[in-house]
């Protein structure tokens, strides 16, 4: 299925690769936990400027990997901030893409609202015009966006569904893939039931788009196995792809193999026991690790 807009090459590769997305867009809410977790500590910047140099530091160093490459790795999710900064001296989108072969996104939401009805929608976005403008010019191929499900709601699950489409909506028609998220929190306490009317919303949706109309779903590792099954064959879906969601990176990796046709879109799990004090030799194999045991659960 073609859709107008599209970088052929880039969609063909999401669409049929073996492969995971590497999810590098933390922003500036979340930037400090991912720094310390990295071995710095937040007095070692004294502004907010600062900390984004330091966190395109660890990023870079990411993306700069030999182990880092289109050959396991599908795509990679950049926060605004490093889409606008280069990697080697070239734009970090057309760095990814030209050097590396790994696919640019772009995560567009600012973040999620207080909790209501047991979820928490997206926060407006009254600049995502501008932003997907943007976007387009500097090679981004697709977007991504998160919402947060705690409860078993239906009213506040279908709102959060409905919203995660009604902005995909937008996206599609400036020519960019979006990425849906609809998070559900691993600690919501009726976690099955939350994704049974989670699933149902997601289908109705789907059912309502134009051919041609394409999006990729990402979703909590379920709590039961290949459970997400008719959405990964949705002829409007172009994949699907699984969120770590605090689940230490072998518990997700365990998960991840159970559900056939997923792969994953690892945060934390991905960067996990990288440091900044490891000489690039044992970061880089580290790194090459957990990108070797991503790929061989997104791709039993």
């Amino acid at each position: 299925m073609k859709s107008l807009g599209f970088n052929e090459q880039q969609q063909q590769k999401m669409k049929t690769h073996p492969g995971f997305i590497a999810a590098l867009d933390q922003s500036g809410g979340s930037t400090p936990s991912a720094l310390r977790l990295y071995g710095i500590k937040e007095g070692a910047w004294s502004s907010e400027d600062e900390m984004f140099a330091i966190v395109h530091q660890m990023r870079t160093r990411i993306m700069t990997s030999p182990s880092f490459t289109g050959e396991r790795i599908l795509a990679a999710i950049l926060f605004e901030n490093t889409m606008d900064r280069d990697i080697e001296r070239r734009p970090t989108a057309d760095y990814l893409w030209n050097v590396k072969q790994v696919v640019p996104f772009l995560k567009v939401d600012k973040g999620v609202a207080a909790e209501k009805d047991g979820v928490q929608l997206m926060k407006p976005m009254p600049a995502l015009a501008a932003l997907l403008d943007k976007a387009k010019a500097k090679g981004i191929f697709g977007t991504k966006m998160r919402s947060l499900i705690k409860q078993a709601n239906a009213a506040g699950i279908k709102d959060i569904v409905s919203q995660q489409f009604e902005v995909a909506g937008q996206i599609i028609a400036a020519g960019l893939l979006p990425i849906i998220e609809p998070e559900v929190d691993i600690h919501c306490p009726d976690k099955a039931k939350a994704e049974e009317l989670l699933k149902a919303a997601i289908l109705e949706e789907l059912n309502e788009l134009s051919v041609g109309h394409l999006v990729m779903l990402k979703l909590t590792l379920p709590e039961r196995d290949d459970f997400y099954a008719d959405c990964i064959r949705h002829p409007n879906v172009l994949r699907v792809v699984a969120l770590s969601g605090g689940y230490k990176r072998e518990e997700a990796n365990d998960r991840l193999r159970r559900n056939h046709g997923i792969v994953a879109s690892f945060s934390r799990a991905l960067v996990e026991g990288l440091s900044a004090q490891q000489s690039d030799a044992d970061f880089n194999a580290v790194l090459d690790a957990s990108i070797q045991s991503i790929f061989e659960a997104s791709n039993t």
